[in-house]
């Protein structure tokens, strides 16, 4: 049933028209259930009416039930069901509110049915307008679109206007083109050996241990974090990882021991034994020096950790990265090295050694396959040359052209 009503307006005209709309009962109180909206004109009227009951009728969107609710108000919900998502961790959570804080700077008072692809797209592109990383648009978009997706769902909007949004992205220069980014991502055997020379002369404790560890393991940084005395066998230089240490505010008292990244990063492998004896030499350090430690401190964590301040408690990845940008300071190295890196160059040392691309991925614990892949082709793409090269060396007294 449709009826139309003439009323008194402030515009051109004089008037608008009301256009009602016979709507779907209550399912709950049965009670009527009008529609209706304005217009200039009959058509305009009904075509509004007509996208309500069409929105409630095919898709389940109340308009008015949900008519205020705002972007921000829609996240906070999406935000609680998230946080109770079956095998997702804390750290997860936290970078997701991260994401959605960015977000709300842009449009978290506009109503849930009002935002358009125009809102996120100007959000996107002002944020590369401001320098914002590729990884972080990235994620803050597929945040946005979770958020829809969410709205939708439950019956808030019936479309998610974010679908087709795009990322913008940074033409590379010349330079950056011709430049190998792989590169980038591993220390060379000189580097790794100025590195660690520089760790060796200008050093504090313990950084000997830490360094030399990371780069022949491949251990993630909250992975070697997490490390305790149990996790390693020395009879047959092994080491077990099977956690690691989330600390989001870089607290030591506030860390939290968490399972490792994936199913596939809980893992058991060898380590060359001359950094397995070197870590053997600590742990027995460490285990004299709890004794003195343990009268000194009343709050003594005694957890056993491997890297561990004076008090017990344990390195957290930010104490590693401002220990790895002091030993840089002593190099000649201009990578914007991270802790990570060592797990890069970690595994161009296996693919080098002859190591099969399966057995890497498990030793590492299946980190990034594709920034995997692309290290072992680098650096087998090169052992090919290298095994032209020795061809022609030693062959190329036969050649008859």
């Amino acid at each position: 049933m449709v009826s139309y009503k003439k009323i008194k307006a402030n515009n051109k005209q004089g008037y608008k028209w009301i256009c009602t709309l016979e709507g779907p009962p209550d399912p709950v109180t049965g009670k009527r259930k009008q529609i209706p909206r304005r217009g200039d004109s009959q058509k305009e009227a009904l075509a509004q009416a007509q996208k309500v009951l069409d929105d409630l009728t095919l898709h389940g969107v109340d308009a008015k039930k949900v008519k205020n609710q705002t972007f921000e108000q829609v996240k906070d919900e999406w935000l609680e069901d998230y946080a109770k998502t079956k095998n997702v961790k804390e750290r997860t959570v936290d970078l997701r509110k991260f994401q959605a804080k960015v977000i709300l700077q842009h449009y978290a008072k506009v109503p849930i049915t009002k935002l358009t692809h125009k809102h996120h797209q100007n959000m996107l592109n002002d944020l590369f307008d401001k320098g914002f990383s590729q990884s972080t648009l990235r994620g803050v978009d597929i945040t946005a679109k979770m958020i829809m997706k969410y709205a939708v769902k439950h019956k808030k909007r019936s479309d998610n206007p974010f679908v087709d949004t795009v990322i913008p992205v940074k033409l590379l220069t010349v330079e950056e083109i011709e430049k190998d980014p792989i590169t980038e991502k591993i220390l060379e055997k000189h580097e790794l050996a100025e590195f660690l020379a520089a760790v060796k002369e200008h050093g504090h404790p313990m950084d000997m241990e830490i360094f030399h560890l990371l780069a022949f393991s491949g251990l993630r940084s909250g992975e070697l974090c997490a490390l305790k005395d149990t996790d390693f066998f020395f009879e047959t230089n092994e080491l077990r990882v099977t956690k690691t240490l989330y600390s989001p505010k870089n607290n030591k008292k506030g860390y939290k021991l968490t399972p490792p990244k994936t199913k596939g990063s809980i893992r058991k492998f060898d380590v060359i034994e001359k950094v397995m004896r070197g870590i053997e030499s600590h742990i027995e350090r460490m285990r004299s020096q709890r004794q003195i430690y343990k009268k000194k401190f009343d709050d003594y964590h005694d957890k056993h950790f491997v890297f561990s301040h004076v008090d017990g408690y344990p390195f957290v990845t930010q104490n590693i990265l401002k220990r790895m940008k002091r030993i840089l300071r002593h190099t000649s190295i201009t990578k914007d090295a991270t802790p990570h890196i060592f797990r890069h160059t970690h595994v161009s040392m296996l693919a080098e050694a002859g190591v099969d691309l399966k057995t890497i991925m498990e030793r590492v614990g299946h980190d990034d396959v594709k920034t995997t892949l692309k290290i072992y082709t680098h650096v087998t793409r090169d052992m090919k040359k290298n095994a032209t090269e020795k061809i022609m060396e030693h062959f190329s007294s036969v050649l008859q052209m």
